[in-house]
């Protein structure tokens, strides 16, 4: 992404700068000394947001101790897939502020947040099925970014009526972000103070939002690091995070910066490549051991991967999209590619485990809150008592695994009783499923004293699952030919549709005779099928 070449941007002297930084503290120390308002810092520690917190930790540390009285919590969010090496610079950056604030009696307060376990990555991805995201499908971002934070500033406002967020966002980062951030300028309350459209009584400060990337770099370079930090090792970082293992400091525009470099997620499929962990691994042999990991994010980021979703939503329906070419909209990942991911996933951390450097020896790409979490999906809300995680873990890593939840032994349901129902099945999927979730319904209703709702779950099993999936797909066509022909006004059209509708609800059933059922019965009992009479073994 390259800086918008506007009149917004222009170059500016070195003095120019320093003068910027100068009236920037002043700025700092006006707005902190103004009012009680907590401030909340947004780091991730990169480049810009390392730039707005070494500005305001110089500016507070120029005041006087009686004046440094309002709290500055300073939040980095984990989304727990964030590229090893930047996790492990993230860790170290943290533990250096902490300890820095408290020698130096800064009223600075890091914390690290996380998503939720219930809307993890892999939570999502491998326990629900979510598909790897996509720009039509950005389940991601939300989940592990904004609610930790948002849900921090709501605690924040609860306590103190108001906060003010600082970030380290800029104009100069892309066309788009600098037309966003005019936008909101119109809309301030105060200089530099801009509403935040996402919570109440929350203000929005922007420090740096004028700087281009080479005055970023410039000032990293030029200005002392306060909490102990090496700016030059962020430098390195985002050097061999760049193609041709170059980061001039460069002080125009003609002079290509490392800027440009992401640093992010591991598993983003927002982006067609990589770019800079393919970089990383390209620079340093070192860093070779990563590619197991940027290996998997390429499988995840196969554009075309119907083969491997279910042919309805989430929600057990078919819907239909295009306008030319009418098809249903994918789903989520089948039972088989979601244990696929899961190993995948495990065999990486095993693999970097044994070839990383020793300081990423522990590496974790899944928690074990988050394999427990998935468990708990595949089992309570897919059905799929076979509970085929432990083996899965234990095939992969040669270890037992060990649930970090009091899980209640299923002592009805398990893999034998599973494979008894596949086997009767054979290829039926959807008469596979529609029996687990009927039985597995039945069980979740048993331990409960009292079944109120069991019928309406029941009811859901054959809404969800009682279809083919051509018949399904053929379903879902009919029925938006039927809402078309509606919303229309065509009559006939609409009739032709109905009849075809209720033709198919009054195909005839075969019944099947005495004989049939009582053979049915025998060979289908679960006695029979697990301990088969003597006269069925000859």
């Amino acid at each position: 992404m390259h800086e918008p070449q506007t009149s917004l941007f222009p170059n500016r002297t070195i003095t120019e700068l320093v003068e910027d930084i100068e009236n920037l503290t002043r700025e700092i120390q006006e707005l902190y000394c103004f009012d009680d308002i907590p401030w909340i810092i947004g780091v991730s520690w990169g480049k810009d947001s390392t730039t707005v917190l070494q500005l305001i930790w110089n500016a507070i540390a120029t005041l006087p101790l009686e004046k440094r009285r309002k709290t500055i919590y300073v939040i980095t969010t984990d989304t727990m897939v964030e590229n090893p090496i930047v996790s492990c610079w993230v860790q170290k950056c943290i533990v250096q502020l902490k300890n820095a604030a408290q020698k130096q009696e800064m009223p600075i307060q890091p914390y690290l947040l996380h998503p939720s376990y219930n809307a993890t990555f892999w939570g999502c991805l491998i326990g629900k099925g979510y598909p790897a995201p996509r720009p039509s499908f950005r389940w991601c971002t939300d989940r592990m970014k904004i609610n930790p934070v948002n849900n921090f500033i709501r605690n924040l406002v609860r306590t103190h009526g108001e906060t003010i967020v600082v970030l380290g966002i800029r104009k100069a980062e892309s066309i788009q972000r600098a037309t966003i951030m005019k936008k909101y300028e119109q809309n301030r309350v105060r200089e530099r103070l801009s509403p935040n459209v996402r919570l109440l009584n929350s203000l929005v400060y922007t420090p740096i939002e004028d700087w281009r990337t080479d005055e970023i770099w410039l000032y990293l370079m030029q200005w002392e690091n306060p909490w102990g930090g090496n700016n030059q090792d962020l430098f390195a970082l985002y050097r061999g995070a760049t193609a041709d293992n170059e980061c001039p400091l460069v002080v125009d525009t003609s002079t290509p910066s490392c800027g440009d470099s992401r640093l992010g997620c591991w598993v983003c499929t927002m982006v067609s490549r990589d770019k800079s962990m393919e970089a990383m691994i390209q620079n340093d042999e070192e860093k070779e051991w990563l590619q197991p990991l940027l290996d998997i994010r390429n499988e995840l980021g196969i554009e075309d991967d119907r083969d491997k979703r279910d042919f309805r939503r989430i929600y057990g329906k078919v819907e239909l999209f295009g306008k030319e070419k009418i098809e249903p909209i994918p789903g989520p990942y089948t039972k088989k590619w979601r244990e696929y991911w899961l190993k995948r996933v495990l065999e990486a951390q095993v693999q970097v485990r044994n070839t990383a450097p020793d300081e990423y020896k522990n590496i974790t790409l899944i928690t074990p809150e988050e394999l427990s979490e998935i468990r708990r999906i595949w089992l309570e809300e897919k059905h799929e008592f076979d509970d085929s995680l432990p083996k899965i873990y234990e095939e992969v890593t040669g270890e037992t695994y060990q649930d970090t939840r009091l899980v209640v032994d299923n002592h009805f349901l398990g893999s034998d009783e599973w494979d008894i129902l596949a086997d009767i099945c054979q290829d039926d999927t959807m008469h596979l499923e529609l029996m687990a979730k009927l039985l597995d319904t039945e069980r979740q209703f048993y331990a409960k004293s009292q079944r109120k709702g069991i019928y309406q779950d029941l009811e859901k099993c054959f809404e969800s699952s009682s279809r083919q999936k051509d018949d399904a797909i053929e379903n879902a066509h009919l029925q938006r030919n039927l809402k078309m022909s509606s919303e229309s006004g065509d009559i006939d059209e609409f009739k032709a549709h109905l009849n075809q509708e209720n033709n198919e609800r009054q195909q005839p059933v075969k019944q099947p005779t005495k004989e049939d059922t009582t053979n049915k019965q025998l060979s289908l009992s679960w006695a029979n099928l697990k301990y088969p009479s003597q006269q069925e073994e000859e």
